[in-house]
C-alpha cells in the first residue's frame, strides 16, 4: 500500500456547475464509485492531490479516503487534466478490500540497459509493452514491473514468462506468452508478435 491519505468531503450537488464551484473553491471534484453505496460525488483540496500525484503512487495503487474521521481503501481509476495547463480537473476512485483481486495497469522498468550486450554491440531496445495489465490482490500491487537486461543479447526476447511477479498475481491475458520487449540488431524489425514466438532473453 503507498500510504497514501486522501481527505475529500462529499459534494452536494453534482453536474458540470457544481465542478466548476469546487474548483473556483480551490478543490478538485472527483467520484467514488464501487460498493452497495453506488456513486458518491466528492471533492479534494487541490494542494492534497498535487502532494498525492507528485508521490507517483496514486493512480493503480490502493490510498486510503478519509472523510470526517472515516476510513476506506480505494483505488484511483482515473485523473482527467486540463488539456493546456495540465492542471488535475476531475478524478475517479473506486472503492476496493486490501483482499481483492483487480486488474491494474503496471510500468515496467528496464535494468541494466548500460551493460547489456545487445545494447553494446549497437542493437537497439524494441519496447513493445510499457506496462502489464494484472489481476493482483489490491494490497499487494507492485510499484512496478523490473526487468534485468544485463545479460540480454541481439535477437533476445523478453516474455511475460520471463518475468517475476508478486505473490498471487498473474497476467490478465491467459491464453498465450506475449512478447514485452526484443533487442534488435541494426535495420531490424520491429517485433510486434505478441504470441510468444522467440528465446526468451
Amino acid at each position: 500500500m503507498a500510504g497514501i491519505v486522501l481527505n475529500v468531503e462529499v459534494r452536494e450537488k453534482a453536474g458540470t456547475g457544481a465542478a466548476r464551484a469546487s474548483r473556483r473553491a480551490g478543490n478538485v471534484p472527483g467520484v467514488l464509485y464501487g460498493g452497495p453505496r453506488g456513486p458518491v460525488s466528492i471533492e479534494t483540496p487541490r494542494r492534497e492531490l498535487d502532494k498525492a500525484l507528485r508521490s507517483g503512487k496514486f493512480v493503480a495503487h490502493m490510498v486510503t479516503l478519509s472523510y470526517k474521521g472515516e476510513t476506506q481503501p480505494v483505488i484511483p481509476k482515473a485523473i482527467h487534466y486540463h488539456p493546456v495547463t495540465d492542471e488535475p480537473l476531475h478524478f475517479d476512485l473506486y472503492r476496493v478490500e486490501e483482499n481483492a483481486l483487480i486488474d491494474v495497469e503496471v510500468p515496467v522498468r528496464f535494468l541494466n540497459q548500460d551493460i547489456c550486450p545487445g545494447l553494446k554491440k549497437g542493437g537497439a531496445l524494441n519496447i513493445v509493452r510499457h506496462t502489464v495489465s494484472l489481476k493482483v490482490l489490491a494490497g499487494n500491487i507492485p510499484e512496478e514491473i523490473k526487468i534485468d537486461l544485463a545479460n540480454a543479447d541481439i535477437g533476445d526476447v523478453v516474455h511475460v514468462s520471463n518475468i517475476t511477479l508478486p505473490a498471487g498475481a498473474k497476467p490478465t491475458i491467459q491464453d498465450r506468452d506475449f512478447t514485452i520487449a526484443t533487442i534488435i540488431g541494426r535495420g531490424g524489425k520491429q517485433d510486434q508478435d505478441d504470441g510468444g514466438q522467440g528465446a526468451a532473453g
